[in-house]
């Protein structure tokens, strides 16, 4: 049985619907489960052991259409549909097409699941499972993490990497601030604030303030304010790679972002600060350890998230 997963959009979005294709490999007997993604996911996919083949997305949804025709695939399930992947799916004649019964793309999938994802009643990774439910009822879709599991000599390569690199020869526990959001999200806590935060536990522990390729304010801004002893952290690694890197960290601290999912996907545990638009039931992450903090621009709970903080801390760093 031939099974195509598509989810074309951005890293978080791509890592929650990680557990319903690891469900759909181990689950489905003599499958072949490939998925379809945007250009950000395509080397991160290609990495990943219970994909069989990765298909890069193309925004021509007859060029596409061509691509996906070959593989003679029985069944789609898309996690996240537009016209042109409908239309796509639709001309690559693909018999079975599961998808959201949303937007006007839904008129090109034959098997349309009601789910009403905007109302955020269940998790964004359960809503996705569903649908493999809904298209094979008798899977058992139990999920349990990590999702994503990194043999030990890679991560230990990676991290062994990143300690020569910043001189680190000690054996405090390492915390991770990542402070820019690529835009993903409007729930986060000011730069001086993640200044703050940090400062009052460094002496303690080895800090890390991460940043990606879209965040050049943020680690401007961290370059010159920076106080107190601290890694700044401009990562130039794959997304692979950075989950090797984090999966040893002891704690993952940012808004609700691709590089949380990424933490969460390797069971890292996690600190983030959602809102209204990115709100905590629905985008929560995978992880079994994560402590998740509504805020707005007026109330950013300062004190509680330190709180909670040393209490992680306090605690013996227990996932």
């Amino acid at each position: 049985m031939k099974l195509l997963i598509t989810r074309h959009d951005k890293i978080g979005d791509f890592i929650l619907t990680l557990p319903m294709i690891k469900l759909a490999k181990k689950r489905l007997p003599n499958s072949f489960v490939a998925v379809l993604v945007s250009k950000v996911n395509y080397e991160f996919a290609k990495k990943i052991s219970f994909i069989d083949e990765v298909i890069l997305y193309d925004e021509n949804p007859f060029k596409l259409s061509k691509t996906l025709k070959k593989y003679k695939f029985d069944i789609s399930i898309s996690a996240f549909i537009d016209t042109n992947l409908g239309l796509a799916l639709f001309l690559s004649c693909i018999k079975t097409r599961v998808a959201p019964a949303t937007k006007i793309a839904q008129i090109f999938f034959n098997k349309r699941v009601v789910q009403r994802r905007s109302k955020g009643l269940k998790k964004e990774f359960e809503y996705n499972i569903d649908l493999l439910k809904f298209a094979f009822p008798d899977i058992n879709t139990k999920f349990t993490a990590p999702v994503l599991e990194i043999d030990e000599s890679f991560q230990k390569e990676i991290f062994n990497k990143f300690k020569a690199k910043f001189k680190l020869n000690d054996d405090k526990k390492i915390i991770a601030f990542h402070p820019g959001f690529g835009g993903s999200s409007d729930a986060n806590l000011s730069f001086d604030e993640y200044l703050n935060l940090a400062k009052s536990i460094h002496k303690d522990i080895n800090i890390v303030f991460s940043f990606g390729p879209d965040d050049e304010v943020a680690l401007n801004y961290f370059q010159e304010n920076l106080d107190f002893k601290a890694i700044i952290f401009k990562s130039t690694l794959s997304l692979y790679e950075f989950c090797a890197l984090v999966s040893n960290f002891k704690l993952f601290v940012s808004t609700s972002t691709g590089p949380m999912h990424l933490a969460a996907a390797v069971n890292t545990p996690t600190m983030s600060f959602f809102n209204n638009s990115a709100f905590s039931k629905r985008w929560i992450s995978i992880n079994d350890k994560q402590i998740n903090f509504y805020i707005d621009k007026d109330n950013h709970k300062f004190k509680e998230i330190k709180k909670a903080l040393n209490e992680f801390i306090n605690k013996g760093f227990k996932k």
